[in-house]
């Protein structure tokens, strides 16, 4: 969140107006000489009607002027000592506590003002608030993230800050926004015992624990979770894994995006629509058909089903703007490959059709596992969906720690992490700007 957006919470001053009876005692100015203009023009009557075709004039709109927001409410001295007490212990969960100003806060405490105390230390806990809902790294910065996260906004910002000065339970509070996955507390635990001179391993700890935070704090009592780097997607239900198999990335390049969807059901027997960047590489192979436009041009390639499909014989229905899904694969030995970046950018998984058949059967669903192969052997395409959709989500975690701390390190596959490291260093979270670099206004 930008300083800018901080000083929102500034208070207002109330400037008294001068009383029209004030301006009433002047005395009379005398009155200038009119000077020469040009005639007007002819005036419209109001009444007269329209010329034919002519419509009227739509009445002005009263723009309502936005409410300012509210100011900070007022802080105990010692419930400012926790929230500072707070930021000193921030680095355990791999922030800086630089990034939130200890000194000035400490200053203002000593200022013994009162409305001085509230500003400083109701900014500080907004931003950290924020950065333990949300995440430090913001924006552009993150790289091929998009993954919407509603964990917290201005006006839960301001509930939980009024509950934790109410209860006097500052750091329960902030406390409340941390992410609950157990991986999370791993990394916790392996920042903690990780040697302090080992720099790098300190900022890859900490990065992935920042994107930890990126993520919505609940992702679902039943969820799939691919991590690209990883190369493997896994079914959790209730914390537990279910189900966990290889899967096959998009390529260096064309990434694949971290997003969270709900998958709604399958598609078995599906067509394969060739996405055009590739289209030349299939125009007029056997095995792709054709489909043309009313002038006769073609306008895309398709792949119909059968053993040749590149998407084997099932694919997700998971709607997103990238077009990612999961998908089987008619090239089931690449999942023994150690590095499985191979794809256009969807994600292989390996014995998708397990997967798919236990969703489909959740929740006393239809679709029984003899139902699902007797449409596979129909070669109809059909769409059979899931009771209650599941949500997908696909990150970027480039290592992981076990309940020890020890740390597994995966392949930064696209080249990401130093870029994040550097906006995780910045106050901002924003990606730090090279010197002479003009930086653009936000």
């Amino acid at each position: 969140m930008t300083k800018a957006r901080w000083n929102h919470l500034a208070m207002f001053t109330v400037v008294a107006s001068v009383p029209l009876a004030s301006l009433a005692a002047q005395p009379a100015a005398t009155p200038a000489p009119k000077p020469v203009t040009a005639q007007p023009s002819k005036a419209v009557d109001p009444i007269a009607p329209l010329p034919e075709g002519a419509k009227a004039p739509a009445p002005a709109q009263p723009t309502a002027e936005p409410l300012p927001p509210p100011p900070p409410p007022l802080w105990q001295v010692q419930q400012a000592q926790s929230l500072l007490n707070y930021i000193n212990n921030i680095g355990r969960e791999g922030l800086s506590p630089a990034d939130y100003d200890p000194a000035g806060l400490a200053s203002a405490m000593n200022s013994g003002d009162p409305l001085a105390l509230a500003q400083a230390a109701t900014d500080r806990f907004n931003k950290l608030s924020s950065d333990l809902a949300l995440g430090h790294v913001r924006g552009d910065a993150r790289i091929g993230w998009f993954v919407e996260d509603k964990d917290i906004d201005d006006v839960r910002q301001r509930q939980l800050l009024e509950a934790a000065l109410v209860t006097n339970r500052v750091p329960e509070v902030l406390n409340s926004l941390l992410p609950t996955h157990p991986q999370y507390g791993a990394l916790r635990t392996a920042l903690a015992v990780a040697p302090r001179t080992d720099v790098q391993k300190i900022n890859k700890i900490r990065l992935n624990m920042d994107r930890w935070r990126w993520l919505p704090r609940d992702l679902g009592d039943k969820y799939i979770i691919v991590n690209v780097p990883a190369f493997h997607a896994t079914l959790v239900e209730n914390g537990v894994t279910r189900w966990k198999h290889r899967a096959i990335a998009g390529a260096i390049k064309t990434p694949t995006p971290q997003l969270s969807v709900m998958a709604t059901g399958v598609i078995l027997n599906p067509w394969w629509e060739v996405p055009t960047s590739i289209s030349k590489e299939v125009a007029g192979k056997p095995g792709y058909v054709s489909v043309k436009g009313k002038d006769g041009k073609v306008q895309r390639w398709r792949q119909p089903p059968g053993p040749s499909n590149a998407l084997g014989q099932l694919k997700f229905v998971m709607y997103n703007p990238y077009n990612i899904y999961l998908h089987d694969t008619n090239a089931r030995s690449r999942f023994n490959s150690q590095i499985r970046a191979l794809s256009h950018g969807c994600v292989r998984t390996e014995h998708v059709l397990d997967l798919a058949t236990e969703l489909l059967g959740d929740d006393n669903g239809e679709w029984t596992p003899e139902k699902i192969q007797e449409t596979l052997t129909a070669k109809k395409t059909v769409q059979a969906n899931f009771v209650k959709p599941v949500p997908v989500h696909i990150v970027y975690f480039s290592v992981a720690a076990l309940t020890d701390g020890t740390i597994v390190n995966y392949t930064d596959l696209y080249k990401r992490d130093n870029e994040v490291i550097a906006a995780l260093l910045e106050g901002d979270g924003e990606v730090p700007h090279k010197a002479g670099e003009k930086v653009a206004a936000k």
